[in-house]
């Protein structure tokens, strides 16, 4: 797989791969500028080489009525990189085209992938074509993006000199370092949601992590799809497929056995807490109980790896936040080499000043997870 600093970038269009999914306030406003500040050692590095530089990235579908765009985005480039970043809202039409014939050296634009929510972004040949068009170079840094078959990570590649940016290349080191040579015991910590991506990479990790302990939407979902729990979780056939391999007798195996509980319809005036055996069913588990919360932060301090993904709780509010933050405070107190990643918990450990003190952060998620359970990462395929 060639590198950044294998290319000759003067006067050359360079497609430069990104991922600027960064989480917005109510307001439209970003919430989080992690990952923009991330790719910008592989920005600068193109144009300082005379590159003209063409951003592409996508946003992932949000969760709540405001339409988002890469327009702040492309404001916040401006200001971190003391230059314009011109935003183009196109990234394969006339507009985009005609933006990317009057670039100069040393320019930068950044292209609204309009076409992501409606699914043409998944790998689909003529629009790889399209956007292949633009440039000279293709450079990969979304390492976060890199689990995904999309036309803009494996579909590119196929028509134009390929290579690494400098983040996806120290994700790569990193991330290998792990799962080459892990110091044992390794214990991974999986929360959040996005059960269908998080289950098959748990039954991964029970193959080579002496630990793993369960929090977040998972651990619900696992109770009830092994009839543990009245109360219930929506799932897809897959998923119940998937959940039929977990063995809850298997010993690296930690599920929470108590819970701050509230209604499904989130009333703020109820709040109880419970072992998780006497969920109701009008219930829901928005986080882990105070009994858990020692029982995991026991195993925390006998680890030598940790490897942290997605909330133990519903930390958008701050009742059902309190176990994540132990856990993370458990983590701080180890002497494990820690790693955490995922957009909610990375802007968690932001929003309580705990980014800093972590080992690692990595800007993936669902692709961190991937890529140390040993699966083969598409988008890094793709560059070889």
């Amino acid at each position: 797989m060639k590198k950044i600093k294998d290319f000759d970038f003067h006067n050359k269009k360079v497609i430069l791969r990104t991922n600027f999914d960064v989480p917005f306030d109510e307001k439209g406003k970003i919430f989080d500028d992690f990952r923009i500040r991330k790719s910008l050692p592989t920005i600068k590095y193109l144009l300082e080489k005379g590159a003209k530089v063409i951003l592409i990235s996508h946003l992932g579908r949000p969760s709540t009525g405001i339409k988002l765009s890469l327009e702040p985005v492309a404001k916040k480039l401006s200001e971190l990189l003391d230059q314009k970043v011109e935003f183009i809202k196109d990234c394969v039409g006339r507009q985009a085209q005609g933006a990317v014939n009057k670039m100069k050296l040393g320019n930068a634009i950044l292209l609204e992938n309009l076409r992501f929510n409606s699914g043409e972004e998944d790998n689909n040949e003529n629009f790889a074509k399209k956007l292949a068009s633009l440039g000279d170079i293709y450079i990969n840094d979304a390492f976060s993006s890199c689990h995904r078959m999309h036309a803009s990570i494996v579909g590119i590649p196929q028509y134009l000199p390929k290579g690494a940016g400098l983040l996806l290349e120290e994700e790569i080191k990193i991330l290998s370092s792990i799962v080459k040579k892990p110091k044992r015991p390794m214990i991974l910590i999986l929360g959040g949601a996005k059960i269908e991506t998080k289950i098959p990479c748990l039954l991964n990790f029970l193959k080579i992590a002496d630990h793993i302990l369960v929090g977040g939407m998972i651990a619900p979902t696992i109770f009830y799809a092994k009839s543990l729990s009245l109360s219930a979780v929506d799932l897809e056939e897959d998923t119940k497929e998937q959940l039929s391999k977990i063995e809850l007798t298997n010993s690296k195996l930690h599920l929470p056995i108590d819970a701050l509980v509230g209604l499904r319809h989130h009333d703020l005036d109820y709040l109880r807490q419970t072992a998780v055996g006497k969920i109701r069913k009008e219930e829901q588990m928005f986080d882990i109980g105070p009994e858990t919360v020692r029982i995991f932060s026991s195993i925390i301090q006998e680890a030598k790896t940790i490897i942290w993904n997605g909330p133990l709780g519903y930390i958008e509010d701050e009742r059902f936040a309190g176990g994540t933050l132990s856990i993370a405070s458990a983590i701080l107190r180890s002497n494990a080499f820690s790693i955490i990643g995922g957009g909610d918990t990375g802007a968690f450990s932001a929003v309580n000043n705990l980014r800093s003190k972590f080992s690692y952060i990595s800007t993936g998620g669902g692709s961190m997870l991937e890529f140390l359970s040993g699966k083969e990462l598409p988008g890094i395929k793709a560059l070889e």
